[in-house]
């Protein structure tokens, strides 16, 4: 693996919108907009232990596809399985870099880790979050 190669950080869009329940199901589109949002201070700040600069790379499917990429955040749009794409763009990264797939999906997690490829959970891009005495995350 190439010291000075930038870690691909491969986010499982629908499985990250899906880990807090806000309302994304009435809006797909819109959540995942809402999430590639989110994921663009992390492109050059890096992970909670995996310091930037990354290469984020936002998988999305279904009725979520067609979300344009934004500076620091790369969209690609599932022509089906999000999942075949994520391990596809997983495998490819590696033995040339770092990668790290953000998703709770465990059957995803043996897929890409069976590439060495190492996985974190949604947390790691969406903190819990506080409202009144409830717990969101």
């Amino acid at each position: 693996m190439s010291e000075h190669a930038t870690v691909r950080v491969i986010v499982d869009a629908a499985n990250v919108v899906g880990s807090v329940p806000d309302g994304w199901w009435r809006d797909r589109r819109g959540a995942a907009v809402r999430l590639r949002d989110s994921l663009v201070p992390y492109a050059a700040a890096g992970l909670p232990g995996l310091p930037g600069p990354v290469e984020i790379v936002l998988v999305v499917e279904g009725a979520a596809r067609g979300v344009d990429s934004v500076a620091g955040v790369r969209v690609a749009s599932a022509p089906g399985s999000g999942d075949d794409l994520i391990a596809e763009l997983a495998a490819a990264a590696v033995p040339d870099r770092e990668c790290v797939v953000v998703t709770a999906d465990r059957g995803l997690r043996q897929r890409v880790e069976a590439y060495g490829v190492r996985c974190v959970g949604p947390r790691t891009v969406r903190p819990l979050r506080r409202r009144g005495n409830e717990c969101t995350g």
